[in-house]
């Protein structure tokens, strides 16, 4: 059972967001980091925000 989402630093690159969030939904984390950027160039770098607000929130 999952307790909740928690950054995975060990996995991750930048801050453990993307694996984290793999870990959470059971998704690739290739995956992840791939609907980041294009996220991020679709929306005019907003999820960069995002990002940073859950890496600094987060656990």
């Amino acid at each position: 059972m999952n307790n909740g989402f928690r950054l995975n630093k060990d996995r991750g690159k930048l801050m453990g967001v993307s694996a984290g969030m793999a870990d959470y939904f059971g998704w690739d984390v290739t995956l992840i980091r791939v609907g980041w950027v294009v996220g991020t160039l679709l929306g005019f770098g907003s999820l960069i925000l995002i990002y940073l607000a859950i890496g600094l929130i987060a656990d």
